[in-house]
């Protein structure tokens, strides 16, 4: 298979706490691909290996044929990123705020006009960022990740804060985006029925260890197979932690 992000033991530790360990990740190209994981499974420090924001302590990566560390600068160009909660200028109007990013980018001012009316933000282009809900923060970020239409996405919580119909737009545009732009995308998301509506592969970690990595219909396969339950996503996934808490505990 095509993989366009791909890790071998990829490792992070600070002091004597590892927070990802030995991870070996596969993400085809042109898929979206579910992160999943409770808080400080690693999840975030992940991501941020991948864009360069932490340096790994162990292992390596490659993005589309790229490796990093020798091809970092390379990596970044194909990568649209939205981590944790965007920062902007809140004295700034939402256009402006993305203008700063595409004379960064050296992209074209119609890049703009054209992320914000995929986000749905385009008749609010000219309200003053600090003056956003939380929702229109999260889709002016996400609108930040698009510029350019870079073949890779990684998302962290895109959906953080929005209403349902809004939940519903954003995760309507994510699916379409691998078919549409031909690019792969990385989510994370606490909302596990959002990523079973979204994502072609999911990956759980815990611990910093992948517990599981392939599509959905095969997660169900394994949890039938290991007698968790199969009923939906969420109930499969919080058995699965609960097993491997278990294990780690008896092993202590």
């Amino acid at each position: 298979m095509d993989y366009m992000i791909e890790t071998q033991d990829l490792s992070k530790t600070y002091g004597d706490f590892t927070a990802v360990s030995h991870l070996n990740l596969h993400i085809a190209r042109g898929r979206i691909y579910g992160f999943l994981g409770p808080n400080g499974a690693g999840k975030s420090t992940t991501m941020k290996m991948l864009l360069g924001l932490t340096r790994p302590t162990g292992g390596r990566f490659q993005i589309d044929g790229l490796e990093y560390p020798k091809d970092r600068k390379e990596i970044l160009k194909k990568i649209g990123s939205f981590i944790e909660a965007p920062a902007f200028y809140g004295n700034l109007t939402g256009e402006e705020n993305l203008r700063i990013l595409q004379q960064i980018l050296k992209l074209p001012l119609s890049s703009v006009e054209w992320a914000l009316k995929t986000v749905g933000l385009y008749e609010f282009r000219r309200r003053q960022a600090k003056k956003y809900s939380l929702g229109m923060k999260q889709r002016l970020g996400l609108a930040g990740a698009l510029l350019g239409q870079p073949p890779v996405l990684i998302l962290d919580e895109p959906t953080n804060g929005l209403d349902p119909s809004g939940i519903h737009e954003i995760r309507t545009l994510i699916r379409s985006l691998p078919q549409q732009y031909h690019c792969t995308v990385l989510v994370s998301s606490h909302l596990l029925s959002e990523i079973q509506l979204m994502a072609d592969d999911v990956g759980i970690l815990n611990h910093g260890h992948l517990l599981y990595e392939g599509t959905l219909e095969g997660l169900n396969r394994y949890a039938r197979e290991e007698g968790l339950p199969t009923e939906n996503l969420e109930d499969t996934f919080l058995a699965m932690i609960a097993e491997d808490n278990l294990k780690r505990g008896e092993r202590l």
